[in-house]
């Protein structure tokens, strides 16, 4: 693992951030008091979400089989979260050892948990930037040193985007992001909705936090894939994505879709 050269930021823990009450749920122990609260008061509200992480979970472990089966061997994760094992390195590197990752992500307590577990330089390494301003991402220099533009690239933006407000120009980003990456480049995204239930009460759980929830239709999530082909079966919610068991039940519930996309010639 190799140090990026950042400053120590301080960790905020007045506030519930979104990769914490993700790790809360999906049973992790890297959360603050105010993290379990908020994620109690968000199962309170909407109950599938306590099987919709676990699916979640599932669409991106399934994705990067599906990538590295592609031959697509460099990932590039934004919004990683807290190291959840098995990661996406952990993933790759069951069938490709020479896959590189980059993961990247906001949150100083998630970079200081992904720094004591990825100790051994070389393919994967994690940076602090925000997904907000994709440039500082695709420029980093860490980034750079482990991540070939050249070669086709999987770019992971898994249950991030709905963080991002409407007025952050998610469009904007997803295609900062898509332009600097080669023909033949994949795009892995997932994405919270509203399409099956009415969840103003659990998106009001996020006024607090450090980022909030903005659900988005089937159609709408659509978008993000512009300049991409959507392979089968397009985009769909997370357990109907090339299942390699039986969605758990209540899975027609889950406020979640999933994708995965080709970068088009």
């Amino acid at each position: 693992m190799t140090q990026d050269g950042t400053r120590p930021v301080e960790i905020d823990t007045s506030k519930p951030h979104p990769a914490r009450i993700y790790d809360y749920l999906l049973g992790g122990k890297d959360n603050y008091e105010v993290d379990r609260k908020a994620g109690d008061q968000l199962a309170a509200v909407a109950p599938e979400v306590w099987i919709s992480v676990r699916a979640n979970r599932g669409f991106l472990q399934r994705a990067v089989r599906y990538v590295i089966d592609s031959g697509v061997h460099q990932i590039l994760d934004v919004g990683t979260g807290l190291p959840t094992s098995p990661n996406v390195h952990e993933i790759a590197q069951e069938t490709g050892a020479d896959v590189r990752v980059a993961y990247v992500d906001n949150d100083p307590i998630v970079k200081a948990h992904a720094d004591a577990l990825l100790n051994r330089a070389g393919t994967t390494s994690i940076v602090l930037a925000d997904l907000r301003d994709p440039k500082s991402v695709v420029e980093h220099p860490e980034v750079r040193r482990i991540i070939d533009f050249d070669r086709p690239v999987a770019l992971f933006l898994v249950a991030i985007l709905h963080f991002i407000r409407d007025a952050e120009e998610p469009e904007r980003i997803v295609a900062t992001l898509r332009d600097a990456l080669p023909a033949g480049s994949i795009l892995v995204l997932s994405h919270a909705t509203d399409d099956f239930a009415e969840r103003s009460e659990a998106q009001a759980v996020y006024n607090n936090a450090t980022a909030s929830m903005n659900l988005r239709s089937r159609a709408r999530i659509e978008q993000f894939f512009d300049g991409f082909e959507l392979v089968e079966p397009g985009l769909v919610q997370v357990p109907f994505w090339r299942p390699d068991a039986t969605p758990p039940e209540g899975a027609q519930a889950i406020g979640f879709y999933g994708g995965v996309a080709v970068k088009k010639g």
